[in-house]
């Protein structure tokens, strides 16, 4: 059994169990959360010309597996982690975290978050895919303890 907090499940109503001292509230994003989490996401350039975000955000809320979490601080989504799972391992992605509060350790929260989503619904292992053209984040993920594995990542677009 974790300490880490449970995240609610799509159908609840999420509650404020997330909170740090800069008064972060982490929850499952909702419908009105889309172009906010978009222009998030442009901001951290997180965004392909290939990949529909919107479509994206939707397909991750339409089921059980995985949802998008935002961390939002006065109302306004200052973080936010993309989470799901293929009934084996774990995966993020878009994890941002507001440019303009960089350094008040929103990506740890958001990443805490997850890492709790995928606890709670018993999956041990996360794989964390990183671009190249990000590879500055490295450290970040380093210092949380994630670890580069000798696989090679490969995809084909279907």
């Amino acid at each position: 059994m974790s300490d880490a907090p449970t995240p609610p499940s799509h159908s609840e109503s999420p509650p404020s169990h997330r909170e740090s001292k800069s008064a972060i509230n982490v929850r499952p994003a909702e419908d009105g959360d889309v172009e906010a989490l978009v222009r998030l996401w442009d901001a951290c350039g997180l965004t392909r010309p290939w990949n529909d975000a919107r479509q994206d955000i939707a397909f991750a809320r339409s089921g059980p597996a995985s949802d998008v979490l935002v961390g939002t601080r006065a109302g306004a989504i200052v973080a936010s982690a993309m989470v799901g799972h293929d009934g084996h391992r774990g995966a993020v992605y878009y994890v941002a975290a507001d440019p303009a509060l960089r350094g008040e350790g929103l990506g740890r929260l958001i990443m805490e978050a997850a890492e709790a989503w995928l606890v709670a619904r018993g999956v041990w292992k996360l794989n964390l895919l990183v671009r190249r053209s990000n590879a500055g984040v490295i450290g970040f993920y380093e210092n949380m303890g994630y670890k580069e594995e000798e696989v090679v990542g490969m995809g084909k677009r279907l």
